[in-house]
């Protein structure tokens, strides 16, 4: 099978995570005989220093020829750390999204019994938590009129949704939440006793449900499901939600994992599909080799998936579980006892690549290399 996959390595760690992706890749290709063409494209900070966009026209073209897009992370702090910026990175990722259409992120949330020290709750929570966050990514707050007054002294972002644009997320989430291995429940979440917008997303939600009548429907306001996924995280199945509300509680249902490192994503419209960790382009370690490269990763699974390469993303998934229980880390998991980014990547291509370790040589694992196996 021949594809062509656009490598955004993008800022700060994320050129780090993506090369332990693509080595993965093209170790996945090798072993089952198909052919990945990588197309390296700029966006974020590099492109701004490079082009002065953003969002090249030769990135956004070669994003809408493509099978699919591998994103690293976007953000730097010399443009974070100041708010008169006419020109961000991260407005590069929201043209993007608008450019092909991608209205719906998709997070799992799962947890590792190996990492259950690392998470503030305790053991006989975390254990069988799967759910799934489908944020709508289009619209709301982040895409609204944004005004500062003259004087700086007064500032207002609008926050609009359509009818539309609600169905067609929802839509994606009733499908995935009637799939044989979910447990046939969705879990709006919004702000219906204060937001209008959230009191048209109950309104459409509600209608929609009538035509999924295998699934139940409940709703939750945002700030107690922010206490909810804390409390009893196994409660959800899927979660429906808007985009800025979507964006934080994901991020924080990260501490469940053991670390923001871990987790995948992939953002989905009527064509091309992105994935990308859920992590920040963290550039206190940017070129430390000491990022953890699982969450982007996992993302490639993802991609194998979405590409009809079932098998192939569940020999990733295999290497992920076995770095994990065998205490292969980086420094965000065990601060003393890591390994670095490029090794944990080493790790898992030989994994996949058919080296199955049937010992680990603990005396070797102070070197950080894969002689370890």
């Amino acid at each position: 099978m021949k594809k062509n996959i656009v490598i955004i390595e993008g800022d700060g760690i994320g050129p780090e995570v993506t090369r332990q992706s693509v080595r993965i890749l093209q170790t996945i290709a090798d072993r089952s005989g198909h052919e990945f063409n990588f197309i390296y494209c700029l966006m974020g900070a590099g492109a701004i220093d490079k082009t002065g966009n953003p969002l090249p026209d030769e990135t956004n073209e070669a994003c809408l020829n493509s099978d699919a897009i591998l994103l690293g992370a976007i953000g730097h702090p010399k443009y974070d750390n100041d708010p008169s910026a006419k020109v961000r990175p991260e407005q590069g990722l929201l043209k993007l999204r608008k450019s092909l259409q991608l209205f719906a992120n998709i997070r799992p949330i799962n947890t590792y019994p190996s990492l259950h020290h690392l998470s503030p709750l305790k053991n006989k929570n975390l254990e069988g938590v799967d759910f799934l966050i489908y944020r709508e990514l289009t619209g709301g707050i982040y895409f609204g009129k944004k005004e500062l007054s003259e004087d700086g002294t007064k500032a207002s972002d609008e926050c609009v949704y359509t009818k539309a644009e609600i169905e067609r997320v929802a839509d994606l989430a009733f499908h995935f939440a009637q799939k044989p291995e979910r447990r046939k429940k969705l879990t709006l979440i919004d702000k219906a006793n204060v937001l209008e917008t959230s009191r048209l997303w109950r309104k459409t939600v509600k209608e929609m449900a009538e035509r999924y009548s295998d699934v139940k429907v409940d709703y939750m306001y945002v700030d107690n499901a922010a206490m909810q996924i804390m409390q009893n995280p196994k409660q959800f199945d899927v979660v429906l939600t808007e985009n800025m509300f979507g964006d934080i509680l994901s991020d924080k249902a990260s501490v469940l994992s053991g670390s923001l490192g871990l987790l995948p994503s992939a953002s989905v419209g009527k064509g091309i599909v992105l994935f990308e960790p859920i992590h920040g382009s963290y550039p206190q370690a940017a070129g430390k080799d000491i990022a953890n490269p699982l969450g982007s990763i996992l993302s490639a699974a993802m991609m194998l998936e979405y590409l009809g390469m079932n098998d192939e993303a569940s020999l990733i998934r295999e290497g992920v579980n076995w770095t994990l229980q065998n205490g292969f880390v980086t420094k965000d998991l065990d601060p003393v006892n890591f390994y670095f980014t490029s090794t944990i990547g080493e790790l898992i291509s030989d994994y996949v690549s058919g080296k199955i370790p049937g010992s680990v040589k603990k005396d070797n694992s102070e070197l950080r290399k894969s002689t370890i196996i």
